[in-house]
């Protein structure tokens, strides 16, 4: 008799997973996967989109479709709770969901608690939907007048957000918004120096303000208020104060990491409970822990496939390997890149080329399978 696995979320870690649906249905399993939305956004390229590098189309897939083709059950909601004693999870909607198996990447989100209010132009950068919403709206407001845009954070999504924010409005003349970075005490403080150097360099050639005096304390509607008790005026802010797992697993007491995230061993797997596996920015890696980056949930990607078919059929296990140092390329928004692995370092248009290419080929692969 075949089991039922369920798949929270559509990310990069399910992909291959998703891809396969068709060989678990062949065997007499029956499939349910879990999303807020009928498509997965490739986070990688969210910031291209703002700048209308991308259309929406271009990075995202048809998560609900692919599902639906090969047998099985997509249903559009939001998982808040997992009972593992009785094998069943809890939406917010208010319907639980049986299963056999069950596997988590249900990515990671932006803290907002440092905005006080719920107000006007104040986004974060994921999930990457909002992006869509946040171009609309910037568009609004440098038709009407000169506005300032802020970024709140010092981390790579706020560079990449900067400069693609300048890209969208380069055109505008003297509407051209003023784009801040509010980067803590140090921009891009986790990358070594040189890094650093070449991104804030291509950010602050274009007129972007980086500012390095301190955290910020209190975020409201045309405010931000840092430590030092310093206020800034400002029309839009953007959160981008790095991401912390889904809460699901601490509320639902299951063994998490430091971070929040569902602790697992070296098969992707729950050190308490065998059924339940993880992938991608929602995961605490046990051996290893892991940088919230793509690479991770792709290389993730066959064994969490395998693993998954395996703990169905009763079959061996295969450990992950994290590999070694990964490519990380920055989209500087004007057409040009900052690459970065080991002792290689270069800038430039080289740089965009190489990660477009790498970009569009990992979603043409996917978005074939539609």
């Amino acid at each position: 008799m075949g089991k039922h696995l369920v798949l929270v979320g559509g990310g990069h870690a399910h992909m291959v997973t998703l891809a396969n649906l068709h060989k678990f249905v062949e065997k007499g399993h029956n499939l349910t996967v879990i999303g807020p939305s009928p498509y997965h956004y490739y986070s990688g390229m969210g910031p291209g989109m703002l700048g209308k590098i991308y259309t929406p189309d271009d990075i995202r897939f048809a998560t609900k479709h692919v599902v639906e083709k090969q047998g099985g059950t997509f249903v559009l909601g939001k998982a808040v709770r997992v009972d593992p004693e009785e094998k069943t999870l809890f939406l917010e909607s208010g319907e639980t969901v049986p299963y056999d198996v069950l596997s988590f990447n249900a990515g990671s989100y932006v803290p907002v608690s440092k905005a006080k209010d719920n107000g006007l132009d104040i986004y974060s950068v994921k999930p990457i939907e909002k992006l869509i919403e946040a171009q609309t709206r910037i568009l609004e407001l440098v038709s009407q007048k000169k506005i300032i845009i802020s970024i709140i954070g010092g981390g790579p999504s706020s560079a990449e957000i900067a400069g693609n924010i300048w890209r969208l409005t380069r055109d505008l003349g003297k509407s051209m918004p003023v784009i801040r970075i509010f980067a803590g005490n140090k921009f891009m403080s986790r990358f070594p120096e040189n890094v650093r150097r070449k991104v804030a360099r291509s950010l602050t050639n274009r007129g972007i303000e980086i500012l390095e005096k301190g955290y910020v304390k209190e975020i409201k509607t045309n405010h931000i208020t840092l430590e030092s008790g310093e206020i800034y005026d400002t029309d839009f802010i953007f959160l981008a104060l790095g991401v912390k797992p889904s809460p699901i697993f601490k509320e639902s007491g299951l063994p998490i990491g430091p971070d929040g995230g569902l602790l697992v061993n070296k098969y992707l797997q729950s050190t308490k409970y065998p059924e339940i596996f993880g992938g991608g920015d929602c995961i605490y890696f046990k051996d290893q822990p892991l940088d919230k980056v793509g690479v991770y949930a792709v290389r993730e990607n066959p064994v969490l496939f395998h693993n998954l078919m395996a703990s169905l059929e009763g079959a061996e296990l295969l450990p992950f390997d994290p590999g070694g140092d990964y490519l990380i390329i920055f989209n500087m928004g004007d057409g040009t890149g900052v690459l970065h692995k080991k002792w290689h370092l270069f800038g430039g248009r080289l740089a965009f080329i190489i990660k477009d290419y790498i970009d569009r080929k990992f979603m043409k692969k996917f978005q074939a399978i539609e």
